[in-house]
């Protein structure tokens, strides 16, 4: 093939199989869809693409206030629970304290109304034993010492339980312990003082049963009705 032949090559045939000379149309339109492609792309150059970083952050961001949130209510329904805690914490020890000195008070107070019952027999023993001293007849020393024995047995049983007589005869009358039922002149006695007992009276550890009945004495010169039973 010579260079003649390659030239032709080159140029545009027509459909005869010659060629077509360049036409200013089509150099024209060539030109502007370059123009049109080359405006596209620098537009497409000029739009800010999307930072996916930027957004990644932000979705940490709020999910960190999510939590915070979450956290903060958490927190104080802890501290409402740790209040509640310490509370109910304080009403259960009360309890339990309470609960201890009335079981401590059971053991040492709980027979106190079967003691006050015994007191009578105590009386009534100490009577006996006082009338059986003052009579003649012989047959009865059996029975006053059988008495006796009774009321020393009994006696000894309500110490045990720690009932005690509260102490009374001759001692200054003390409200909180003695009942005054009546009021004698009595020169062996300070004015105050118990002159008589006329009922005993019993404590039960440090708790009053019953406070002793007496007579107080007065002084010299007391008037006649000052020796009448008190009220």
């Amino acid at each position: 093939m010579n260079e003649g032949s390659d030239e032709r090559d080159d140029e545009p045939e027509d459909a005869e199989g010659g060629t077509l000379a360049p036409s200013p149309e089509l150099e024209q339109a060539l030109r502007e869809a370059t123009e049109a492609v080359a405006g596209r792309g620098g537009a497409h150059a000029r739009e800010p693409k999307a930072d996916p970083t930027e957004a990644l952050i932000q979705a940490y961001k709020a999910e960190a206030e999510k939590l915070g949130r979450e956290l903060e209510a958490t927190q104080a329904e802890a501290a409402a629970n740790k209040e509640r805690f310490v509370r109910v914490s304080a009403d259960l020890d009360n309890l339990r304290r309470r609960q201890i000195k009335e079981r401590q008070e059971a053991l040492q107070f709980g027979h106190e109304n079967l003691v006050k019952d015994l007191l009578n027999t105590v009386d009534n023993l100490e009577r006996a034993i006082e009338h059986a001293k003052g009579s003649e007849a012989k047959d009865l020393d059996a029975l006053l010492q059988g008495v006796e024995l009774a009321q020393r047995e009994l006696v000894t049983v309500l110490g045990k339980h720690g009932v005690a007589v509260i102490e009374a005869e001759g001692v200054p009358f003390d409200p909180n312990v003695h009942e005054a039922v009546a009021q004698i002149e009595e020169a062996s006695v300070p004015p105050g003082n118990v002159a008589r007992v006329y009922q005993k009276g019993y404590r039960l550890r440090d708790r009053l049963l019953r406070p002793a009945r007496v007579v107080v004495a007065t002084g010299a010169g007391a008037k006649p009705d000052e020796t009448e039973p008190m009220n």
